[in-house]
């Protein structure tokens, strides 16, 4: 009886392999030597597929950035620049949390990664057409992405121990409900999340009315 063959050793499983080992240990954790080890490979063997360890955290960081939603900026969509500036932040702020290792390399730029960069056409080329002049939407995309990946790289929440007495009220007279922070963390960074989203997009709607005079924008109904 012939033995029953591996599978093939390609990007994907590699990339797949890499992206497990960072959710659970981080980047630090991810050397091609421990690679090989998990998918059962000689070490040189990945480099078939990939010249360093860098740009397999390229690739990881790269298939994040394709579980971002963009449909909300494709032309016959009907959501306007904000509600689709709003959807679009809130898909990738969830890609991310659900990766949170991988972000500081997501928040260099996308470099030449190709889901990366789909993100950026996408949101450069949807504020041009909502009428942005092409600087303006550069720094939207920016400012976007800095408000975005910033929210991701931590949780504000969790930066607050659980122990009521790390908080005396003669030195913190106004933490005295700090310490249930972190059993409220999603509803605190979540809250937070769409606090400051809110307050970015209506700056940005401000300014648009001013930038293009004539043209208005509708204000979002809340949570859309």
């Amino acid at each position: 009886m012939a033995r029953p063959r591996k599978p093939l050793l390609n990007r994907d499983r590699i990339v797949e392999a890499a992206g497990a080992l960072v959710d659970a240990e981080g980047l630090d954790a991810v050397s091609t030597r421990r690679l090989a080890a998990e998918l059962g490979v000689s070490g040189p063997s990945l480099y078939n597929h990939f010249r360093n360890k860098d740009e397999i955290l390229d690739a990881v960081a790269d298939a994040v950035s394709a579980q971002v939603d963009l449909s909300m900026f494709e032309e016959d969509d009907p959501r306007d620049w904000p509600a689709a500036l709003h959807d679009w932040a809130v898909s990738y702020r969830a890609a991310l949390a659900a990766h949170p290792h991988i972000v500081p390399v997501l928040a260099q730029g996308p470099g030449r990664r190709p889901a990366g960069l789909r993100v950026a056409d996408a949101v450069f080329g949807a504020m041009v057409r909502a009428g942005w002049p092409p600087a303006q939407a550069t720094y939207i995309g920016a400012l976007m992405r800095y408000f975005i990946t910033g929210s991701a790289l931590g949780s504000f929440a969790r930066g607050f121990v659980d122990d009521e007495t790390a908080y005396d009220p003669a030195d913190y007279p106004h933490l005295g409900q700090a310490h249930l922070l972190a059993d409220r963390r999603q509803q605190v960074d979540e809250g937070a999340f769409e606090t400051g989203l809110r307050a970015l997009l209506d700056g940005l709607a401000s300014q648009y009315e001013q930038t293009t005079p004539g043209r208005t924008v509708r204000p979002a109904p809340n949570g859309a």
